[in-house]
């Protein structure tokens, strides 16, 4: 298990095969740092689906609204939801998408990231000041690689339990 350094600034993803553990970026993009904690907290990110997972390229969760897999899970419409609160404003910077960085996922509309996110499968860097980068997994990227793929995935994989590491 890696040294966590910042607890309050550290997320437990807990998925089928053990936990990853995710350093945010606070300085890098406050805002989306703030939000996926207050949605730890809050509990929504709990059963929430991996609706769309790319080999070689990414894996995205994080629609709290259509997703959770335990309340309302509407397959359709995953992918296409987000949190009861605002959209965040983009926070772009020079931290490359490597593998295992977490970007905020969004539509077309660069201000519109919400609650989705994506990990990186592998070195993304056409994405490089496209999409927010707010953190990056230090431990157990072996379980990120074991999520299923599809869009959807027939049967998705889903993030059990989340949470901030001081918390936990």
């Amino acid at each position: 298990m890696a040294e966590i350094k910042d607890p309050e600034n550290t997320i437990l993803v807990e998925l089928k095969g053990g936990t990853v553990t995710i350093e945010l970026l606070p300085d890098v993009a406050p805002k989306h740092v703030e939000r996926m904690k207050e949605l730890a907290r809050d509990g929504a990110y709990d059963n929430v689906a991996f609706h769309r997972v790319i080999d070689g390229f990414m894996a995205q969760t994080g629609d709290v609204e259509h997703a959770n897999m335990e309340k309302d899970y509407n397959p359709r419409r995953a992918g296409t939801g987000s949190s009861d609160k605002p959209d965040l404003p983009a926070e772009f910077s020079g931290i490359p998408h490597d593998r295992g960085t977490l970007g905020a996922a969004r539509s077309q509309n660069p201000n519109s990231a919400n609650s989705q996110f994506f990990i990186n499968f592998s070195d993304n860097h056409f994405l490089n000041r496209q999409y927010t980068v707010y953190g990056r997994v230090i431990d157990g990227m072996e379980h990120v690689d074991a999520i299923t793929r599809g869009e959807p995935p027939a049967n998705p994989d889903r993030m059990i339990s989340v949470k901030v590491a001081a918390d936990a």
